[in-house]
């Protein structure tokens, strides 16, 4: 598995309209046959701070999402609500067994 963390900033002003857009690119992300589970989390102590988990089953599946229609939408549309650039770190996966997640 290839698992991408995404942390993202967004301004205080687009908190709800971020939610929505990134709802919607999770629904159809969670949908894509390369993706293993994609997880929408949002901070508790910080609304504006939001965690994409990403758990691809290849790294070539991170390319196939990026040229998806419901990501360029979302990536579009997003674009002006970040408070400052995106960031990610890149997991091996240890546990449970890549064969486990589904």
């Amino acid at each position: 598995m290839h698992i991408v963390l995404v942390n993202i900033k967004v301004k205080p002003e687009a908190i709800d309209a971020f939610r929505v857009a990134s709802r919607e690119n999770a629904l159809n992300s969670a949908r894509e046959p390369g993706i293993a589970r994609f997880d929408f989390l949002q901070d508790t102590e910080d609304p504006a701070h939001f965690t994409l988990v990403e758990v691809y089953r290849t790294a070539d599946d991170v390319a196939k999402h990026k040229q998806t229609a419901h990501y360029a939408t979302w990536n579009e549309s997003v674009a002006s609500m970040m408070a400052e650039p995106r960031t990610r770190v890149v997991f091996t996966n240890l546990f449970p067994p890549d064969n486990d997640w589904g």
